[in-house]
């Protein structure tokens, strides 16, 4: 007679049977899963490298990232000292909503790639109040004015008057090199 404590056959067959039953599962559900992920054309818009090298100074391009078009500007001297001047009390929205600066302030230079580049701005060109994409060098600031709901960003896209909530939001990017900026 067999001890109560030992596996059986039966035990086995159980232990067996539910392993092969949930391997054929995953196996049948993983395609599903699978599909779910973005294709490839959408993996190679992660990120995009831009030439900036044809920017002039005081002029502006726009691509097109994720869908989205982003702003690019090489902004005069005149420009960055007015950006600098601007006391933090006189903007709406404090929060420099920069992926690469999270949670500091809105000043110039953290709206910026930074001190040694400050004079060059990436943004996302997508009004913070319903989406439209405003008109550079325009409105009251000298920056960006959108005219569908009459939102006017300064030179460092930070909202200044209008019913926008949020200066202009800024993506990661680093420059590669002095003329060649990664975006994402």
């Amino acid at each position: 007679m067999a001890n109560a404590d030992e596996p059986t056959r039966r035990n086995f067959l159980y232990v067996a049977t539910g392993t092969v039953g949930a391997i054929g599962a995953a196996s049948l559900a993983w395609p599903f899963i699978d599909q779910m992920n973005p294709d490839a054309s959408t993996r190679a818009l992660a990120s995009i490298e831009v030439d900036v090298s044809s920017i002039e100074e005081g002029q502006a391009i726009t691509v097109k990232w994720r869908g989205k078009p982003v702003f690019i500007r090489n902004r005069t001297n005149k420009e960055v000292e007015e950006g600098k001047e601007v006391p933090l009390a006189d903007l709406r929205d404090t929060d420099a909503r920069n992926k690469n600066h999270e949670g500091e302030k809105a000043t110039d230079v953290n709206r910026s790639a930074g001190a040694d580049k400050e004079n060059w701005i990436v943004m996302i060109g997508s009004c913070t109040h319903l989406g439209c994409v405003p008109v550079g060098t325009a409105g009251d600031f000298g920056g960006w004015f959108c005219p569908c709901h009459g939102s006017h960003y300064d030179t460092a896209g930070r909202i200044r008057k209008g019913p926008a909530p949020e200066n202009l939001a800024i993506p990661i990017y680093n420059f590669l090199s002095d003329t060649k900026i990664q975006i994402g």
